[in-house]
């Protein structure tokens, strides 16, 4: 394999190359490196019109090259015309560097599976980089999700704030987007570990639940939905015990059965009365106890608003306007309650 020396200004980059994304701080070191020791890799190209080449290859360190003002660069000039074969070589390329994102996987993988210069199958895929068919599936699942969670996708697997893996992002692929992508922005902001995302996937999978109760959810924080989970889990689990099967009763005389209805107690106005306020006080409870704690929305949080895509902004609107709504019909109603009492208490203090 011959390695030639070719003008820097002579070549140029491949635009449609898989891999777009560069660190900035990564490719300062490289420069730094290649400026004390030299270019220890060379690059790989093939010649286009007018004498010119085109990267295949290696476009960090031509990158760096570049920068650094060198007027050769080492490459080495592919007779490859086919411009699967390049694509393909481009990406399995890419596969063994550091820094090739998810989402630069699964959109050249995508590209390969749906663009009609290609129209390859994950059979052929799979067999050509050597990567097992689950894992490019996998890999272009990503691309269900919009732009603000694609840019938090990280390789690797480690859980880290404001930023997601694949492996928290693929327990929701088959949610709605309405849910999928709000769920995902959760899992980042309170660095959700996956067995917590798979939880949270199973209660927005519910049939049981629908769907404004789970827009509602929405709303809670991670640590919430799990609790919601956890306590749904155990109303399902309630509710499959089977009952105990009832005694059959003995047989009773006509006159017996009235005898028993006559002797059943009866229900005075006044025990009805204290049964009623029991229950007041019961919704009360629950009431209480199901809204958190006040706490004011940071002035970071409430410009975090203006980053919701547009895409989204309509359920989150509708969002907000059903819970202001809600919140409304209950305050009215306590409202009521709380003058009524006042008012009786009051009486009775003035009886007394």
């Amino acid at each position: 394999m011959d390695i030639i020396e070719i003008v820097t200004d002579l070549i140029d980059e491949d635009t449609d190359q898989p891999r777009y994304q560069f660190d900035e701080e990564a490719l300062q070191e490289l420069m730094k490196s290649i400026g004390e020791i030299g270019l220890l890799s060379p690059i790989k190209v093939r010649s286009t019109s007018n004498g010119r080449y085109k990267i295949i290859y290696g476009n960090r360190r031509y990158k760096a090259s570049k920068m650094l003002g060198r007027p050769t660069i080492p490459c080495i000039v592919s007779t490859v015309t086919d411009e699967m074969e390049i694509y393909l070589e481009q990406i399995a390329e890419n596969l063994t560097r550091e820094g090739f994102s998810p989402i630069e996987e699964a959109e050249a993988f995508n590209k390969l599976l749906n663009d009609p210069k290609f129209r390859s199958s994950t059979k052929f895929l799979s067999g050509k980089l050597g990567k097992p068919e689950a894992y490019i599936k996998n890999k272009c699942e990503l691309l269900k999700f919009g732009n603000a969670v694609k840019k938090l996708i990280v390789s690797g697997t480690e859980i880290k704030k404001d930023k997601l893996t694949e492996d928290q992002l693929l327990p929701l692929k088959d949610l709605p987007i309405e849910h999928r992508d709000p769920l995902a922005l959760i899992a980042a902001r309170d660095e959700l570990p996956v067995s917590d995302v798979k939880k949270i996937a199973k209660l927005f999978k519910d049939k049981s639940i629908s769907d404004s109760t789970k827009d509602k959810l929405l709303f809670k924080t991670g640590s919430g939905l799990i609790e919601t989970w956890s306590t749904h889990e155990q109303n399902k689990a309630e509710r499959a015990k089977p009952a105990a099967e009832p005694k059959a009763p003995a047989p009773k005389s006509e006159k017996q059965a009235k005898q028993k209805t006559e002797d059943a107690p009866k229900i005075s106005p006044p025990a009805a009365s204290a049964a009623a306020a029991a229950a007041i006080e019961l919704i009360l409870q629950q009431l209480a106890a199901a809204l958190t704690a006040h706490s004011s929305l940071s002035a970071d949080t409430l410009q975090s608003v203006e980053a919701i895509e547009a895409s989204g902004q309509a359920p989150f609107i509708q969002g907000v306007d059903s819970l202001i709504d809600r919140l409304e019909k209950h305050l009215a109603e306590w409202k009521a309650v709380r003058e009524l009492a006042a008012a009786k208490w009051q009486a009775a203090s003035a009886a007394e």
